[in-house]
């Protein structure tokens, strides 16, 4: 009799182990993930882009802001409570979107075991639920191979080539409308992609800045250091979110634009240049 209640008490536990097994997970609100996966609460604004329900957004943010680190795990929420959907980490070099990828792997890490591995590497890895997380260096012949992602991730997305964005990721979108893409950087001069899209780019972008001085974890006396060690256009780039016209530039990009003003008169009308 003994031995009946035993193998019935078996059996109802390994009932319940496959049912927990099968059942999907709870969903954990974006801001709770972020506390657990980095061990602190974000920031206000780091908040605001992990609820926000933005499909294309522009972060423009310091160094040091902690931008990757909330990119990071609004990629995390995506392989954890989206079965079979499709992250893109995409930089300017290997490296750099390997970075962001290993960030959301240590978080995956931290979860313990609210997901499975099915297979990791150093550039992907894919859950036993079907969601994939790749890393790509920024060329437009490495990321075409894809199709449908779910969440695209661009970091220093103002130093990544024009038609890695228009040409490649861009077009992904058509058939996944409810993607989500984010386009994360420092300013770097006044030409490129993402300065079209901030200045330009119309309603279709959120657009989140942070400057250094809103961050808590970069004191005053850092950012007074640094201005006086910096050329002046690196510092405001680098810390404030400013694009700024390079050292090296012979005109400044307002010289150009004021060259080009149809409006003014011409200094000698009417002559004609031979030449």
């Amino acid at each position: 009799m003994n031995i009946t209640r035993r193998l019935l008490k078996v059996e109802a536990l390994a009932s319940s182990l496959d049912a927990r097994r099968q059942a999907p997970p709870v969903v954990m609100d974006p801001i709770g993930l972020f506390t657990r996966a980095v061990g602190e609460p974000p920031d206000p604004w780091q908040r605001d882009l992990l609820t926000t329900p933005a499909r294309r957004v522009l972060l423009m943010a310091s160094r040091q802001s902690g931008k990757s680190t909330v990119t990071s795990v609004m990629a995390l929420h995506q392989v954890l409570y989206s079965p079979g959907s499709l992250t893109l980490c995409v930089s300017p070099s290997l490296r750099q979107s390997s970075e962001l990828y290993r960030k959301v792997a240590v978080g995956l890490g931290r979860m313990g075991e609210t997901v499975s591995i099915e297979a990791q590497s150093a550039l992907r890895l894919e859950t036993t639920t079907g969601s994939r997380v790749i890393s790509l260096p920024g060329t437009e012949a490495t990321v075409r191979g894809y199709s449908r992602p779910d969440l695209i991730l661009v970091d220093e997305a103002a130093r990544v080539d024009p038609a890695l964005i228009e040409g490649a990721l861009r077009p992904m979108l058509a058939a996944a409308p409810e993607a989500r893409m984010i386009l994360l950087s420092t300013p770097w001069g006044k030409s490129g992609t993402f300065y079209e899209y901030w200045t330009a780019g119309g309603d279709e972008w959120k657009r989140v800045m942070v400057p250094a001085d809103q961050v808590s974890r970069i004191s005053p006396d850092f950012l007074e250091q640094e201005r006086r060690a910096l050329p002046r256009h690196v510092y405001l780039s680098e810390y404030f979110c400013e694009f700024t016209d390079n050292e090296l530039s012979v005109f400044s990009s307002e010289d150009i634009h004021a060259a080009l003003d149809k409006t003014l008169a011409p200094l000698f009308p009417g002559h004609q240049w031979e030449g």
